[in-house]
């Protein structure tokens, strides 16, 4: 029996990491995506086969670069026939008044946020179309449903990613790939040490669960939405403790 393959971008903490994890205790072939944090994505890897003894494999690279998603999905082609599941993970914030924004940082924020999402789809797709079969599971968030104030590029980037999940879903139905995403209310990850702790308290006060959810908590529910029913396609997914 084939052994499953996933990608994982942005996989070296948070999010990425717990989904990496997820997965390879269910013994996937594991490819691991960071673009600076190498160091620690090897801790991850060295972590995936001392725990799970399952196959990982590193493929650095910036998602934001169509050149660098190229060398990495050669790498995989080497290693293995391509992905069955797919998880764009990688993302940046950015807070602070829109009319303060620079055109460089506006444009990182779309590259690294959105355009990873197609250069990964784009280079994931030619296996999983041949084989009729994949997951695509885009790491979203409930501004890109609600927006937020001081996070215009960000919550612009994420509604991207609502509308690209919904129009790709339509077109891949056919060829059995189910492309979903996950609209992530605050979780606890490094992202939010953009706050103070004052900040995050008020803010935990605001969300009806009464806490930010937990890294191990979007990685569970990634594992269910990959191996939920076949019909189930272009659906946004909350997993915001009742914010929204």
């Amino acid at each position: 029996m084939k052994m499953k393959t996933i990608l994982v971008t942005g996989a070296s903490r948070g999010i990425g990491k717990e989904v990496a994890l997820r997965f390879a205790a269910e013994g996937y072939h594991v490819f691991l995506n960071a673009n600076r944090s190498i160091d620690t994505l090897e801790e991850v890897k060295k972590l995936i086969q001392s725990k799970y003894n399952t196959n990982c494999t590193l493929v650095p690279g910036d998602v934001s670069n169509p050149s660098d998603v190229h060398q990495m999905f050669h790498k995989i082609s080497e290693v293995s026939r391509g992905l069955d599941v797919l998880v764009n993970n990688a993302g940046i914030a950015y807070m602070g008044l829109l009319t303060d924004m620079t055109d460089e940082e506006w444009d990182r924020i779309i590259q690294t946020n959105l355009s990873s999402v197609f250069y990964c789809c784009r280079s994931a797709l030619p296996y999983m179309v041949s084989q009729k079969s994949g997951r695509i599971i885009n790491i979203s968030s409930m501004w890109g449903t609600v927006g937020a104030s001081c996070e215009v590029a960000y919550s612009a980037a994420k509604s991207g990613i609502h509308g690209f999940t919904r129009a790709l879903a339509k077109e891949l139905a056919p060829s059995n790939i189910q492309v979903n995403a996950l609209a992530c209310g605050v979780i606890d990850t490094a992202m939010n040490d953009l706050l103070c702790e004052e900040d995050k308290i008020a803010l935990a006060e605001e969300i009806p669960a009464g806490r930010f959810a937990t890294p191990e908590e979007v990685a569970e529910l990634v594992w269910q939405t990959a191996n939920a029913p076949t019909y189930m396609t272009g659906q946004i997914i909350g997993i915001d403790g009742g914010f929204i």
